[in-house]
């Protein structure tokens, strides 16, 4: 490997870090071990001789000959881990999961390419060669069309404080589930029991239905007499069954067994078991030589950050249902929708998407907001809550649309263009009873970085040009730059700028298109287009 391409520090070297530690080292990439326990730190260095530690995060960020950091720390830890990382144009690999909020998984996801950085996670199942084997067979058809999925991962074990037993044991599940499908579910019915904390599920439950008629289940707990490890995948041609606790040669087992009817009734005719020969490899060694892999060809990870999003989307949806103790339905299904959603895009529950709208890479659309019909919301755009989006509008990347926003139809967002609802912000003080509202109106369109300031209102078929700040009311097709933003001149309903002074009275036509325009009282108004 490579050392100047490989250079990883890993960050906490507790009950899992230390584990990251011995592979990287293992594979000569090990730079440096950061954790805020001393003692800790002093028994590495004479474990591993040479290797550089450090108590502070900053001393990793700021060193350039580290290019990679591995963040095993607790989950509450990784988005603001990751973010200082990415910023510092660091590669990083987290352990699972994500994140614990989707909002902070949509951030980093959009920051890591902005950085043009590695961002991998830590679903270790994937680089188990025994699973990859088995979704060589799933892929070519060998267990035939897939009915059922269960999971069981159970064990007298470590018992957490920190996050319950569905956050620590089903990331793996969910990943593995999802990425044989290749789908996502339809809807998630999750129950537990909190025998140990009554805040802390012990042992969980979790259903998934997914729209291509498969069902799973996912069952784990750290209150069960022996370590069970154990995924099948049942088919109408054979049942497949991984155990990771059996012997390497017979975690992959196939059952050729078969169903025939006679008389109306099944019966079943069962077979014995072929076990399918997988070359032996550890999953963690493998998964650590993936990322070194990755930041030295600038390839993506096969977990990726997207992955972990939507692996980090259902376990928000799992845990939503084993607190209100009831099915939750499932946003991001393409099968009763009559609009287009990106995988990594989120839609709250009580949002409306109209007929024929994209919405693309990691948007968000908030409660209350709603979206005309023939939309095209870009990547990393949030709307709402409770705001309004005209048929037809074209968000470009990088826009949000706050609350007190209402578009009109027809309206452009160039990138990166602001709303703002507040004048006079204050992180430590709360203004959202005093939102102003923004009103723009039919065909407007917003040059790439250009602001506006709330409590406006923009005419219709105005042009805002790049970079402009609108501090006051914008008229019907006036031309608008500078900052602040000065009018200078008008444009025609199909963007071309007009022959027409700023004052005056007169008709004109518009020589690109031919529409009939008039000035009176400073104002310009389409007569016939």
């Amino acid at each position: 490997m490579d050392n100047l391409t490989s250079n990883i520090a890993v960050i906490g070297s507790g009950y899992w870090g230390k584990n990251l530690v011995r592979n990287f080292n293992t594979l000569g990439a090990l730079h440096t071990i950061c954790d805020t326990n001393k003692t800790i730190l002093t028994g590495f260095e004479e474990q591993y001789p040479g290797v550089n530690t450090a108590t502070a995060f900053s001393e990793v960020l700021t060193n350039s000959n580290i290019l990679g950091v591995a963040i095993a720390t607790p989950a509450e830890t990784h988005a603001s881990l990751a973010t200082e990382a990415l910023l510092a144009g660091k590669d990083v690999y987290i352990e699972k999961p994500l994140c614990l909020s989707e909002k902070e998984g949509l951030e980093l996801n959009v920051l890591a390419k902005k950085q043009n950085c590695v961002l991998m996670v830590g679903h270790l199942l994937w680089y188990h060669p025994v699973v990859l084997r088995l979704k060589e067979l799933v892929d070519a058809g060998e267990l035939g069309r897939i009915q059922y999925i269960y999971s069981n991962r159970l064990n007298l074990g470590k018992l957490r404080r920190e996050e319950n037993v569905l956050w620590s044991f089903a990331p793996h599940d969910i990943s593995v589930i999802l990425g044989l499908t290749g789908e996502m579910p339809e809807s998630i019915r999750a129950q537990g029991g909190n025998f140990l904390h009554q805040n802390i599920a012990d042992t969980t439950m979790t259903l998934m239905n997914f729209s291509s008629g498969i069902k799973a289940h996912i069952f784990v707990s750290w209150l069960h007499p022996f370590k069970e490890q154990k995924l099948v995948v049942v088919g109408d041609k054979q049942m497949a069954v991984f155990d990771d606790v059996a012997p390497w040669d017979e975690k992959l087992l196939l059952y050729p067994h078969s169903i025939e009817w006679n008389d109306n009734t099944p019966v079943a005719n069962k077979a014995e078991a072929v076990r399918v020969v997988v070359e032996q490899d550890e999953p963690l060694k493998a998964e650590c030589a993936h990322f070194l892999d990755c930041i030295k060809n600038r390839t993506t990870p096969r977990t990726d950050g997207e992955e972990g999003l939507r692996v980090l989307k259902v376990l928000n949806r799992c845990q939503e249902s084993l607190e209100k103790e009831q099915q939750i339905q499932v946003t991001d299904t393409s099968s009763k929708r009559d609009f287009f959603l990106h995988e990594s895009a989120v839609i709250d529950s009580g949002a409306e998407i109209g007929e024929d709208s994209k919405i693309w890479h990691f948007s968000h659309v908030i409660s209350g907001s709603k979206i005309g019909r023939k939309c095209n919301i870009g990547q990393n755009v949030v709307i709402g809550p409770n705001v309004t989006v005209g048929d037809g509008c074209k968000i470009q990347n990088n826009v949000s649309v706050y609350e007190g926003v209402t578009l009109g139809e027809d309206v452009f967002c160039g990138p990166s263009m602001v709303f703002t609802n507040v004048l006079n912000p204050r992180a430590a003080i709360s203004r959202k009873d005093e939102f102003y509202k923004t009103t723009v109106r039919k065909g407007v369109t917003f040059g790439a970085n250009c602001t506006i300031v709330g409590n406006v209102e923009i005419g219709e078929y105005a042009f805002i040009g790049a970079g402009a700040v609108v501090l006051n009311d914008i008229p019907p097709f006036a031309l608008m730059v500078g900052n602040p933003a000065r009018q200078i001149g008008w444009m025609s309903k199909h963007g071309n700028k007009m022959d027409i002074p700023l004052v005056g009275t007169g008709n004109f036509t518009c020589p690109f298109s031919g529409d009939k325009y008039t000035l009176h009282d400073n104002l310009v108004t389409l007569v016939t287009a």
